[in-house]
């Protein structure tokens, strides 16, 4: 067989692959189910929690999305060991369509909480943490979504929601970075808008508890912010394979972009001058391990101040994209590129500010998000700025 043929195998057994992953993640989920609700176990180990939780003085508020199938059963596991334990019921808040978790968050900022559980995926992950940026509360992670990058990235326990809230009690406090995009220019729009950028990077002593005003036009990214490919690929996603395959859905909708057009963007990084280029997505991210096993940003650090761009490029069809997942797999275990061309490839810098032009539009993304179609947009980094609990070190 030639090369063409050889890739669109590659790519065949890559869908087969992924959808025996998700096979096995949504019967890990089913039987994460039955345990929750069955096991002795699980009334043992909620009532340390609460122990643990009454110790260290905590008041925990948990934001959690209802459409998740284990929210229930971990509702009543939390309630029914804090009434074990002679506790007062932790402050339980869910998001809503309408509001996916900063509303609630500022009720958990304003009854005083001094830890705030995010459970669900990585969008109700992205509204607590909007409105818990520029605060000393702490947020931590029960990841129930699709993705769950950000849950990912700080090594976090994935399908064992028990695990996650041990961690959430009894875990270390650590700031990391976040990410802002702020759009000055849709697709739709006449003109760019005025570019002020989002609230000062550090509030005063004073202010700490006070979650900053949002803007409809500033978006906040834990893991990476993204325009062309892969924000069409997100926006393309079909909603009920997500939620019955999981991250494969976005594999799915991807195989029908392969053959989109390459975009020409205009970029200025920091200071420098601004550069030219055709391009099928712009990557910049916080960190980058995404699920499957990938790293797309192998040199992100969610906490050195720096915001890491990857600009990738394909031509040739299935060849070219064939050649790039190699790439990603490889640059994953440290090995990167070092050709001046290739048919598939992905040039790496870092920034603090980005500026990006799209003059025929592109749709951009955040931790998976849609934002919409842009022509223009900045992007900055704004370091240490949140509270996350993680694992506590050994």
């Amino acid at each position: 067989m030639g090369w063409h043929e050889w890739a669109a195998v590659a790519v065949g057994l890559a869908v087969v692959v992924g959808l025996l992953v998700a096979l096995v993640t949504w019967a890990r989920r089913r039987d994460l189910l039955a345990h929750l609700n069955s096991s002795p176990a699980t009334g043992t180990r909620a009532r340390a929690l609460g122990r643990d939780a009454r110790e260290r003085g905590q008041l925990i508020a948990f934001v959690a999305n209802p459409s998740k199938p284990d929210v229930p059963a971990l509702r009543d596991a939390v309630e029914r060991a804090t009434a074990d334990q002679g506790l007062p019921a932790p402050l339980w808040l869910e998001t809503t369509v309408e509001d996916p978790g900063r509303g609630q968050a500022r009720a958990a900022l304003a009854q005083g909480a001094d830890l705030v559980v995010a459970i669900g995926g990585d969008g109700t992950v992205r509204a607590v943490a909007e409105v818990l940026t520029g605060t000393h509360v702490a947020m931590a992670i029960v990841p129930l979504g699709t993705g769950n990058l950000l849950a990912r990235n700080l090594d976090l326990p994935i399908g064992d929601p028990f695990a996650a809230l041990e961690v959430a009690v009894r875990g270390a406090d650590r700031a990391i970075d976040v990410g802002w995009l702020r759009v000055l220019r849709y697709d739709d729009e006449e003109g760019p808008r005025e570019t002020r950028r989002p609230t000062a990077r550090r509030a005063p002593d004073a202010a700490l508890a006070t979650p900053r005003p949002r803007d409809e036009r500033d978006h906040l990214f834990l893991v990476i912010a993204g325009l062309g490919f892969d924000a069409a690929m997100v926006a393309d996603a079909d909603d009920g394979l997500k939620a019955r395959m999981g991250w494969v859905a976005y594999f799915v909708a991807g195989i029908r972009h392969l053959h989109g057009r390459r975009n020409r963007v205009h970029v200025r990084i920091d200071d420098q001058p601004t550069t030219s280029t055709r391009l099928r997505s712009l990557l910049i991210g916080n960190c980058g391990r995404l699920p499957g096993g990938l790293t797309l940003l192998p040199d992100a650090v969610v906490d050195d101040g720096w915001l890491d761009v990857a600009a990738i490029d394909t031509r040739a069809g299935i060849a070219g994209w064939a050649q790039l997942f190699g790439e990603v797999v490889l640059q994953g275990v440290g090995v990167k590129n070092g050709r001046a061309r290739g048919i598939g490839r992905i040039d790496h810098t870092r920034a603090q500010d980005v500026r990006v032009v799209v003059p025929a539009g592109e749709y951009a993304q955040v931790d998976g998000d849609i934002v919409g179609r842009v022509t223009e947009v900045t992007a900055r980094v704004d370091p240490g700025a949140l509270v996350v609990r993680v694992a506590a070190p050994a």
